[in-house]
């Protein structure tokens, strides 16, 4: 046994080593946070946390000490979260609305900790991040019930910017009133469209008039402006705490299992995703020719992409033509992917890759 200051001095020695580790370490933190900025990214990656932690706790072999291992690990990661933050103080997330809307209800649980910054539409958002004011935007671009957010389809197809995350927040629809307001007394609801869609049953079992606004938060802010008992709102809980409204019942939208998908959009695109298991976005609008579309499908699963999203939309400049929508499961990167798209260069007029994401992300428990 080794006398008590022998071991003392070993620690000593050994602390000294450690605290150079973990100074080099927080500097390729430092070099993660640039990234992240750079790319869009979020500083909470749990499925990164969770496989480092595991792949790590293997290299201590005395099982009672790797327990206490997996704690100090956790330690670092929580301290090199902070530092991240720290480095990142004003990073601005562009979204569309206003406080207690569903996207600035996103991009807080997405972001926690950064700067939220609002804009009137989903176009001033996203030239926010195009012209260097914000790094990063969310967006919704598809709600479970009511679609797909048409405006930012088209953004993606005409704009510049990178998806590199997708992310999912179930979406509670709620009445809100004046205080003391009831259902009986209500005539009008005021609303985003969608909102206004995912609630119509409840909406024409009630007999209401509907009355459109930018976003649900607007809504809210209207309704508590006017002063009126017989003018509701219909938005987020949150929202009701933000304007002095009362929630008069919860829950309206028809389906409680509705969701929306956001998206980040970032300047640059994120090159380190693991693509073979992922899904890439791609636009393309076909040649005015016939069977242009059905050629065009027919190459993305011959080179073997799974298609979980397809669809049309309008193009702006050329009257009933339109370009399409796809999701795909597969790398786009790789050498089918490359084939992939060299052959539909055949069939197509314009060709896009918007982004690429490996695995939507919940927002519930964030």
């Amino acid at each position: 046994m080794k006398s008590l200051e022998e071991a003392r001095a070993n620690i000593d020695v050994i602390d000294a080593q450690i605290a150079t580790l973990f100074e080099a370490r927080m500097r390729e933190v430092e070099d993660v946070a640039m990234y992240k900025q750079a790319n869009g990214l979020p500083i909470v990656d749990a499925a990164r946390e969770a496989s480092a932690s595991a792949a790590h706790a293997k290299d201590v072999t005395d099982p009672t000490i790797r327990s206490y291992y997996v704690d100090l690990q956790k330690s670092i990661v929580d301290l090199s979260k902070d530092y991240q933050r720290q480095l990142l103080q004003g990073m601005r997330i562009a979204y569309s609305g206003v406080e207690g809307a569903f996207a600035n209800i996103a991009a807080q649980r997405i972001f926690p900790g950064e700067q939220i910054v609002g804009f009137m539409n989903f176009q001033e958002a996203y030239d926010a991040v195009l012209e260097g004011n914000c790094d990063c935007a969310v967006l919704p671009i598809e709600n479970s019930y009511a679609g797909e957010v048409s405006q930012v389809i088209d953004l993606m197809f005409s704009g510049p910017l990178h998806v590199n995350g997708v992310y999912t927040l179930r979406i509670l629809q709620n009445l809100l009133g004046l205080p003391g307001a009831s259902v009986a007394n209500i005539t009008k609801v005021v609303s985003h469209p969608q909102a206004l869609a995912q609630c119509m049953p409840y909406i024409k079992e009630h007999g209401f008039i509907t009355e459109n606004a930018v976003n649900t938060a607007r809504a809210a802010a209207a309704v508590a402006q006017a002063g009126d008992p017989s003018v509701a709102a219909i938005a987020s809980a949150e929202t009701s705490n933000l304007y002095g409204l009362e929630v008069i019942e919860r829950g309206i939208n028809k389906s409680l299992l509705n969701t929306t998908r956001f998206a980040v959009f970032a300047r640059s695109e994120n090159p380190s995703r693991v693509r073979a298991n992922g899904t890439f976005m791609l636009l393309f609008a076909v040649n005015n020719e016939a069977g242009a579309l059905a050629n065009a499908i027919n190459v993305i699963s011959r080179y073997g992409f799974n298609m979980t999203s397809l669809r049309s939309h309008p193009l702006k400049n050329r009257p009933w033509q339109y370009y399409f929508y796809i999701e795909a499961e597969g790398d786009e990167t790789s050498e089918a992917g490359k084939k992939m798209l060299e052959e539909l260069g055949d069939h197509c007029s314009q060709i896009k890759i918007v982004g690429h994401y490996n695995n939507e992300v919940s927002l519930e428990d964030e």
